[in-house]
């Protein structure tokens, strides 16, 4: 298998140049540097657009699957998708696309205001809007439900060791039992087009609290609308998470299912970079813990009926 070139800054200036036509016929360009320092594979290209290439031919794969579902959910949703300006190949077989920044922060440097609130509430009903064929027409795949029990208990397990290392205090993971997971299962014929990355990065913020886009739509899949509700309490704290889910209409158990998505997760991401077996900066991933563990009291609800796939009414809010 050959081995796939690293790009660099000549190569994003070259390519740049050919599809924007700035600096012909002189050794100048546009001004390029990568989003994230050793990250060589999204550059920042002036102030208008970003160039993101594919590592691999799976990513390439995805990259343009990607294309054509922004196109099939930019009608849907409230807030603005990235917007292709040129796509191709940036090396045999590896794909690139040049698209249009979307301005704002992120939801890690931004608080979200009741207004961004509904924002996202807008963007879950619209994801929940788009028609299942179309999206498979597009390439989308389906994902089964997790197993929030085998989670909760590898979380148990993560957070013992987080809390010998004086991290997290172990004994909240047990607001989880056994029971309350099952309870918490995936209910039948809920699939709902999901974009399955919703953190804080991905979720573009003004300084005003309005949520102005989403990004990086690689990953979306047709499956558990509550890995939405999980990213959204890892982006913006579980509150606003269960907040903006409710008035996108989604009952208490895909919320609460949500939360406990984003609970579990985020305490085995700290283990894991603690234990230097995955990356991530550990002063995000601690703010990330802290957020998924806000209180919200929708928990006092632990009982639903067992025909129950899409309860109705406001639960009590945070």
């Amino acid at each position: 298998m050959t081995q796939a070139p690293t790009p660099t800054a000549d190569t994003v200036r070259r390519l740049v140049r050919s599809l924007l036509d700035e600096g012909t016929g002189g050794t100048g360009g546009p001004d390029v540097r990568p989003v994230r320092e050793g990250h060589a594979h999204t550059w920042w290209v002036g102030t208008r657009h970003v160039l993101r290439l594919a590592p691999d031919r799976e990513a390439s794969a995805r990259r343009r699957r990607e294309l054509r579902l922004r196109d099939l959910v930019r009608p849907h949703v409230p807030v603005a998708v990235p917007t292709s300006v040129a796509h191709g190949d940036w090396a045999p077989g590896l794909a690139y696309t040049l698209d249009t920044l979307v301005p704002g922060g992120t939801a890690d440097e931004h608080d979200v205001s009741a207004v961004g609130e509904a924002d996202l509430a807008g963007l879950l009903a619209g994801l929940r809007a788009v028609p299942q064929r179309q999206a498979e027409t597009a390439g989308v795949p389906r994902t089964a439900p997790r197993s929030l029990e085998a989670l909760r208990r590898m979380a148990v397990h993560a957070a013992e060791r987080l809390a010998a290392a004086d991290e997290f205090d172990a004994s909240r993971m047990y607001q989880l039992t056994p029971p309350g997971a099952a309870q918490l299962a995936a209910q039948p014929g809920t699939a709902v087009l999901t974009h399955h990355g919703l953190t804080g990065e991905h979720v573009v913020v003004s300084a005003d609290g309005r949520v102005r886009g989403v990004l990086d739509w690689t990953e979306a899949a047709f499956g558990d609308p509550a890995e939405d509700i999980a990213g959204l309490a890892v982006a913006v704290g579980s509150p606003a998470a269960v907040r903006a889910a409710t008035l996108a209409g989604y009952g208490p158990r895909p919320c609460l299912r949500g939360l406990w998505l984003a609970r579990c997760d985020t305490v085995m991401r700290l283990t894991g970079h603690l234990e230097g077996r995955t990356g991530g900066g550990g002063t995000l991933l601690r703010a990330r813990l802290s957020r998924v563990w806000e209180p919200i009291l929708l928990e006092r609800v632990t009982e639903f009926k067992d025909d129950e796939t899409e309860p109705q009414g406001r639960p009590p809010g945070p």
